[in-house]
């Protein structure tokens, strides 16, 4: 995603001595990107629930911080980062209000987050049973089992719109969606996923050999999904950038 991320994030400008925030940072690349990009006058602040991986040795700022519970880091901020963040918290549109209200005057927000309400997965598999199965499971994933536990499929293409609600000029959505064959990090989610929340699909009518074929499946190349749909929306602040 990172490639994908730096194309979106350069069609905001010079960021050269600029005020960046990443939250929910993960292992810090995007951090990293922003470090080269703002300069030595420049400021970059990373923040995560856990900060585990990430090291403020690399150039940047880190803070433990809980998008939920606490302030936005103090700003304002020129650049805000978020990917795949909101669409995991319920409280997602009053976070989304608090970061554009953290942003300078001319200041942009990106927002990052996978669409995964739309079904018709499967590309290629090695028979209609299989393709079947793994239909079968995309579904029961992402409409019952992880909106149970907060997640929205439809935020995506919603963001768009909770920007423009939020005061936000030139606003922008890209979107792109890539094939994943068997053994590929994409393909590969189905394990996780499974490992994850394996009482829910078995909840769902799920067979402990269908998730065990689900898992194979995965590592079997003539197997070929589509990603989810990746949107990419970016927001700016009204006024002239300092």
């Amino acid at each position: 995603m990172d490639p994908y991320t730096f194309s979106r994030l350069s069609t905001i400008g010079d960021l050269k001595g600029k005020r960046c925030l990443e939250v929910g940072a993960g292992g810090g690349s995007v951090a990293r990107w922003m470090v080269d990009q703002v300069g030595p006058d420049g400021r970059v602040l990373a923040t995560d629930l856990n900060i585990c991986r990430l090291s403020a040795s690399e150039g940047y700022q880190v803070q433990a911080h809980n998008l939920v519970t606490d302030p936005v880091p103090e700003g304002p901020w020129d650049l805000i980062h978020a990917r795949m963040v909101l669409l995991h918290i319920p409280e997602r549109a009053e976070i989304l209000r608090k970061l554009i209200g953290a942003l300078a005057d001319g200041g942009s927000i990106v927002t990052e987050d996978w669409a995964t309400e739309y079904p018709n997965v499967v590309l290629a598999a090695p028979d209609e049973e299989s393709a079947a199965l793994v239909e079968a499971y995309h579904v029961a994933l992402t409409q019952r089992i992880l909106p149970s536990n907060g997640n929205d499929p439809t935020w995506a293409r919603r963001t768009y719109a909770a920007m423009l609600a939020g005061g936000l000029v030139d606003v922008d959505t890209d979107m792109c969606a890539q094939s994943w064959p068997g053994g590929t990090a994409g393909a590969l989610l189905i394990p996780a996923n499974i490992g994850q929340v394996r009482d829910h699909f078995l909840a769902e009518g799920f067979t402990e050999a269908d998730l065990d074929r689900l898992c194979a499946l995965a590592h079997d190349p003539r197997l070929v999904v589509r990603g989810h749909f990746h949107y990419s929306t970016i927001g700016r602040r009204p006024g002239v950038a300092s």
